[in-house]
């Protein structure tokens, strides 16, 4: 039945986000424009609903090879998100619902055995992760086809190692989210929201470090699969507070954001983006059986890319302000 799952979640995504589009939920609860955003137009935002509903839905059919300490603190995150959809919710108490979802990961997983100091490292990861999938949450299909695109990397990984258990659940998450994507790619009918975006983030670091302790894939494995999005939100994090910038404050600062703004649009960067995942995805993947020193030249060569394309969208940038001011 396992094998059925990944299937399951795309068609209960699709699903119950028809249901949720038409009804009267979808009305009343809506991402209304504001400085951050690139729609003009009110768009319902409990997509992510749906994306956890067809979730849930196939993994209750692998229910006997779950962690509780990786859908515990999933299924916290999503009602504490789904809260902040819905009413809205400080920046405080988000913060601590993740910091308290990273904690029972790192505790449960056995984490703090192997030392305070690594525990710690991981914690921060994890929390930065969780947020991380929001940020980028910003563009027509974009956090949509990265669940997809990084997901679907897991499951290949841990198929060449056999686990096919294991597989099927990062398979079934990456579903889910090609299941959001029939309604979310350009022009979007509905975004997944804080109740989509953070679980994922969360999922993200979760189901790389549990794999990584099942010793399916390396460290650095994680952290190129999901580097188009680590790459844009850090960077940006990091020139926001070298000019002092409120980094909680909303802006379109973000690089996917740059490049709608010049004039892409929400279609062209998501398909470009949806070929920069896929490339470093398959990357990885294909680093997985060579030789020890291949992750450092591979990172060494995706890390010139990526300088690179931000150096050619910043000169791009500051050529379209200045057409704007002239």
């Amino acid at each position: 039945m396992s094998h059925y799952a990944p299937l399951i979640a795309a068609l209960i995504t699709m699903l119950v986000i028809t249901i949720i589009v038409f009804s009267k939920a979808g009305k009343k609860i809506q991402d209304i424009p504001n400085e951050r955003s690139l729609h003009v137009e009110p768009i319902p935002r409990i997509g992510g609903v749906g994306l956890m509903a067809g979730l849930l839905s196939a993994w209750a059919l692998m229910v006997m090879s779950l962690a509780w300490w990786v859908v515990l603190p999933m299924i916290l995150l999503f009602a504490v998100s789904l809260l902040d959809d819905v009413r809205g919710l400080p920046v405080r108490q988000r913060l601590l619902a993740h910091v308290a979802a990273a904690a029972i990961l790192v505790l449960g997983s056995g984490l703090l055995a192997q030392g305070i100091a690594q525990a710690l490292l991981v914690l921060l990861c994890v929390v930065w992760m969780t947020n991380l999938f929001n940020f980028m949450d910003g563009s027509d299909g974009l956090a949509g086809g990265m669940t997809f695109f990084g997901f679907t990397m897991y499951g290949v990984a841990a198929l060449m190692h056999g686990a096919d258990t294991q597989a099927m659940l990062n398979f079934s998450i990456g579903a889910a989210g090609l299941g959001l994507l029939y309604y979310n790619f350009y022009p979007a009918q509905v975004f997944m929201g804080d109740a989509g975006s953070i679980p994922l983030g969360f999922l993200s670091a979760a189901m790389g470090l549990w794999g990584w302790q099942q010793e399916l894939w390396p460290g650095w494995f994680p952290l190129l699969v999901f580097s188009p999005f680590i790459i844009d939100a850090s960077v940006t994090l990091l020139k926001r507070m070298l000019r002092r910038e409120k980094i909680s404050q909303a802006h379109r600062e973000h690089y996917y954001q740059r490049l709608v703004q010049i004039g892409w649009g929400h279609r062209n960067v998501a398909l470009f983006e949806y070929i920069l995942m896929f490339a470093v995805g398959a990357s990885a993947i294909w680093c997985l059986h060579q030789s020890t020193e291949w992750p450092w030249l591979l990172f060494l060569i995706w890390g010139g890319i990526y300088t690179g394309l931000m150096l050619i969208l910043d000169n791009c940038w500051k050529a379209f302000q200045r057409s704007q001011r002239g």
